[in-house]
């Protein structure tokens, strides 16, 4: 990995270009108050940016740490050499028309190679790129303005996308940025690189991503052991939702295992806690900041009005949080200091009638957070707006909550229902009281939520196994396919096969009754005719052959006392590995869409808990007095499958077993299917 230390934190900078870009990155700089020198390169202008310029490179009275390249795609490229061969520490590069450009200009790949042999060992970031801020140090290689001030310590946030950087440090949540990046292209330095070095600052508390995608899965993992490593927790949000990883895919377990999918399995893999919205990002990675990751998810609500409460709780079921019941001493506590008139409950609403009363609101508060149960508070708080009204009442609320919050230890969020009801100002001062602003209840929720996922103990995962690239593929005949699995211990039905309507009968002798005939040939044999069940007579297996468009058969044993029927498949995801997903089987496996997907490797414990958040998991755990399936029997199936595609992990497609019929004493596969490469 490059040392990025200089160029993330330089002592000195310098800008080449004379452009707007470059003016306003030397303004920044002044704004920013960095103290280091800044030195202006242009071979024309006597001063860019109310500095005096130097005419080439090699003129610089030093070398520079960092340096904000503003120029043409082509002098960037001699640019970068120069800089290389000075040995300077690293350098962005602004220009545009390279890699992402190559449909356009025809030459923006071999430029962009071009690029890195200029680089040689320094550093780059970019090409197609705006760079980053500094707010530790007041040092940035930013062509643009920006929303964000100087700061002591705070989060860092890295982007593919130089807008949303923008964006993002526009915020007015009261979050502490201590790094805003871009990646831009990606030609050397790559996301997981640049996320590494910001997290080896130690004033940095945590990293919000914005992933669009993930171009090296060894470094991503690397990334993220990092992150544990420190105890620094990252936050994602992953783009891509409604893209499928396998738009032509033949099974079903590509349809459910889309890219989506593979990235969930990624980030909860790796302990990354994953989020749905930009706001969601900026709350969790502020609940983290300002208090870690929570010991568990359960929250004890307070507000002065049973509307509020009711909505809290409301909210609450979309996210996965707790209200723990009030205990005794609780109960005995809140009854005390509020009376007999309050119905007391968590979520809790106090009443109005102690608005302003510190000590009234001091004693509610303490009393519920103090319950052993509770780990986190909210205080459901919305200020007035000061253009037009007084917030002077306001004070006892934040007053009460840093008392409460020094009585017991425990974090406590003010938390405003509208993220317009909660102005920075506001943020601000609650943060100085040693409180936690949180703007939303949806995005305060979803903080809580990945905030008490990060907090629970995790061991860390194995490599994954990584995918090759694969051009041509086959598809194996059912026959083969369960032969393939079968080897690696997969339970299949006796069998035999027919290689024509002639030779059916004489295949029959050896399978006992009742049986089930498929058509060979047909992806989807359930929808198109493909398949009859329970045939219990040489006539009616004869017959049913014939009224099937196929030309060779396939009879095997018929499974009965199934309890439920999964589906267990792999896909191969270039951006992900290798998808595992588990599903409810069968002919309704895309109407339930009930499924869920793990990478390879995995291991029986992880397989044994993913069963259980699927909707058919009380059918398997034997569901209103039926027998449940023979757990043991499942995973045993899954690690079978693993195991078939880790051996043939260099040719893989997919592999699929639907459905797997789960009997309480075996797991069978009645149907399976592999697509692979040259084998």
């Amino acid at each position: 990995m490059p040392d990025l230390s200089r160029l993330f934190r330089p002592s000195s900078i310098a800008v080449v270009g004379g452009g707007a870009w470059c003016a306003s990155v030397i303004e920044q700089c002044r704004k920013m108050g960095f103290d280091g020198p800044v030195w202006p390169v242009h071979p024309k202008r006597s001063d860019v940016g109310g500095l005096p310029s130097f005419a080439r490179l090699e003129d610089l009275p030093g070398v520079p740490d960092a340096t904000f390249i503003g120029v043409n795609r082509h002098v960037t490229v001699e640019t970068v050499a120069l800089l290389s061969a000075m040995g300077a520490g690293g350098a962005v590069c602004f220009a545009s028309g390279f890699q992402e450009a190559q449909a356009e200009t025809g030459d923006g790949a071999d430029l962009q190679n071009a690029l890195l042999d200029a680089a040689g060992d320094m550093p780059i970031v970019g090409p197609n790129c705006y760079g980053f801020i500094n707010y530790l140090d007041g040092a940035l290689l930013w062509p643009d303005q920006h929303g964000g001030q100087r700061s002591k310590r705070g989060v860092a946030i890295l982007t593919q996308s130089s807008n949303m950087a923008i964006n993002l440090t526009m915020q007015t949540r009261g979050l502490p940025l201590a790094y805003v990046a871009t990646a831009g292209n990606q030609a050397q330095v790559g996301l997981s690189q640049i996320g590494q070095a910001l997290l080896n600052d130690p004033r940095v508390t945590a990293l919000g991503l914005h992933i669009e995608g993930i171009g090296d899965l060894r470094a991503f993992e690397a990334l993220a052991q990092t992150a544990r490593t420190m105890g620094k927790p990252i936050v994602a949000l992953k783009a891509g939702r409604s893209e499928q990883a396998q738009m032509a895919a033949v099974s079903h377990t590509a349809s459910l295992a889309g890219s989506d999918s593979g990235a969930r399995a990624l980030l909860a893999r790796l302990r990354i806690a994953q989020v749905s919205s930009l706001p969601e990002m900026l709350e969790t990675l502020k609940l983290l900041h300002l208090a870690g990751p929570l010991p568990s998810n359960r929250i004890a609500s307070m507000s002065c009005s049973g509307g509020e409460a009711s909505l809290m709780a409301d909210t609450a079921l979309d996210y996965d949080v707790q209200f723990p019941a009030l205990d005794t001493q609780q109960s005995n506590n809140l009854r005390a200091a509020l009376g007999p008139m309050v119905a007391l409950a968590n979520p809790l609403d106090y009443h109005t009638f102690i608005w302003t009363d510190t000590g009234a609101m001091t004693a509610t508060f303490t009393s519920i957070m103090a319950g052993a149960q509770v780990d986190i508070g909210c205080i459901i708080c919305d200020f007035p707006r000061e253009d037009r009204c007084s917030a002077q009442a306001w004070d006892c609320i934040i007053e009460a909550a840093a008392a409460t919050r020094k009585a017991t230890g425990k974090p406590l969020a003010l938390v405003a229902t509208l993220p317009d009801a909660l102005p920075e100002p506001f943020a601000e001062r609650i943060i100085n009281a040693g409180l936690i602003p949180l703007l939303g209840l949806d995005d305060a929720l979803a903080a809580i939520s990945a905030a008490a996922w990060l907090g629970k103990d995790a061991t860390s995962a194995d490599p994954l196994l990584l995918p090759s690239t694969i051009t041509d593929t086959q598809l194996l005949s059912e026959t083969e396919a369960k032969a393939a699995l079968a080897k690696h211990g997969v339970s299949v039905p006796a069998s035999a096969r027919a290689e024509n309507l002639s030779v059916l009968a004489s295949v029959l002798a050896n399978i006992p009754m009742p049986l089930v005939l498929k058509a060979e040939g047909m992806a989807h044999k359930s929808d198109l005719g493909g398949v009859a069940l329970g045939l219990s007579s040489e006539a009616e297996i004869i017959d049913a052959a014939h009224k099937m468009q196929s030309d060779s058969f396939l009879v095997e044993e018929m499974i009965t006392g199934g309890v439920a029927e999964m589906l267990v498949g792999v896909v191969r995801d270039p951006a992900h590995g290798f998808v595992l997903t588990l599903a409810a089987g069968g002919v309704l496996t895309e109407l339930l869409r009930d499924s869920v997907s793990l990478l390879l490797p995995t291991r029986a414990e992880d397989i044994d808990a993913a069963l259980d958040t699927l909707r058919i998991a009380p059918m398997l755990r034997g569901y209103r007095g039926k027998p449940a399936a023979e757990r043991g029997a499942i995973v045993n199936a899954v690690l079978s499958v693993q195991s078939y595609v880790t051996a043939h992990a260099a040719h893989l497609e997919e592999v699929e077993i639907n459905p797997l019929i789960c009997t309480p004493t075996r797991a069978v596969a009645a149907d399976a299917l592999i697509r692979t490469g040259d084998l």
